[in-house]
């Protein structure tokens, strides 16, 4: 699970062309999106998280809420296959590859938490928007869905169809999107997209490592600086993500991790407008829903994971957070 996420997302040059092949005007999208007209103009069309999720809610506007646009732009999309992001998907070995290495990367991709899970039977995607929410717009959530499944079949020359597929909202025109994956979609807390273990270690044809070695160290590059202008906040997020299970988590220990001294820490923070302690609280709610939504832990182990000391702490924190106990909350998933 990354931590550390860019401030400024490119939207890429491609999408002038790509909306003008989906009539979708231009204008609109950026005018509803309240974002300047001439942004798909610049050199470098940078939006920030709200600009680039309000990019998307333009996008459906435009489209008069067409309800299954998402199909149109995944295919549309993958047929014009220039941004970075997609080529360095598409020179990979194989699905296992490709999505380990564009999860790795999504930070400077995409406002997107991604997580990949593999194991001798499934290779599990899972995505979400970045905290305090997590929200995702509707139409950005079923494009996640699909994308990855059409570029998986260019890639493949197969008709590679997920096992298995979760929603963590509701989706117009289901049976459009259960029919181009050929798999039942449910609805659960989290959107997960669960692909089998013989699909995901299928060749791709578009396999090209002369291609990754060229975008890879600009890719390594953009991380690397993203990591040098990391918030103070998200320097503690990382560092107890490190330690939260190891029980050595308290200012004292976080602050010798960043070779600062306490006070400084705890000023860091305040200049930020936070507290060591709504950092460390936030985290492990996050990490709580990832684990019992993505994972088979069971509640003490979640609870050792997040470093408490025995499980009725974590249940009472859990509720506190949620208004549900963490049986229900995995019950959900499970239903």
């Amino acid at each position: 699970m990354t931590e550390l996420h860019s401030q400024k997302y490119n939207l890429g040059k491609g999408w002038r062309a790509l909306l003008k092949d989906l009539n979708i005007s231009v204008q609109d999208v950026l005018r509803h999106a309240q974002l300047p007209l001439d942004l798909l103009l610049r050199k470098t069309p940078t939006v920030t998280t709200d600009e680039y999720f309000r990019f998307w809610d333009g996008l459906a506007h435009a489209s008069k809420n067409e309800p299954a646009l998402a199909l149109r732009l995944a295919k549309n999309i993958s047929a014009n296959t220039i941004a970075p992001a997609i080529i360095a998907f598409l020179s990979s070995s194989n699905l296992n590859i490709a999505l380990k290495r564009i999860a790795h990367y999504k930070p400077i991709v995409a406002p997107v938490r991604m997580n990949i899970e593999q194991n001798d039977r499934q290779t599990i995607l899972t995505f979400a928007g970045l905290p305090p929410n997590g929200s995702l717009p509707t139409l950005f959530v079923a494009f996640e869905l699909v994308f990855w499944v059409e570029l998986a079949r260019m890639a493949t020359r197969e008709q590679v169809n997920p096992e298995t597929v979760h929603v963590s909202l509701d989706l117009p025109e289901l049976d459009a999107y259960e029919a181009f994956l050929e798999t039942r979609i449910r609805r659960d807390e989290v959107n997960r997209v669960a692909f089998s273990a013989v699909d995901a270690q299928k060749p791709f044809l578009t396999v090209n490592h002369a291609m990754w070695a060229i975008l890879e160290p600009a890719f390594d590059k953009r991380m690397e600086d993203l990591t040098q202008d990391a918030s103070f906040r998200d320097r503690v997020r990382a560092c107890l993500l490190e330690m939260l299970a190891s029980g050595h988590y308290s200012t004292t220990y976080v602050a010798s991790k960043l070779a600062i001294s306490n006070r400084t820490l705890q000023r860091r923070l305040r200049e930020e407008g936070t507290t060591f302690q709504k950092v460390l609280d936030e985290l492990r709610e996050e990490l709580a829903r990832h684990y019992l939504s993505a994972t088979d832990y069971t509640s003490a182990e979640i609870s050792f994971l997040l470093g408490y000391e025995e499980p009725n702490s974590f249940f009472r924190a859990f509720r506190a957070w949620t208004g549900q106990t963490p049986e229900i909350v995995r019950a959900n998933r499970l239903s």
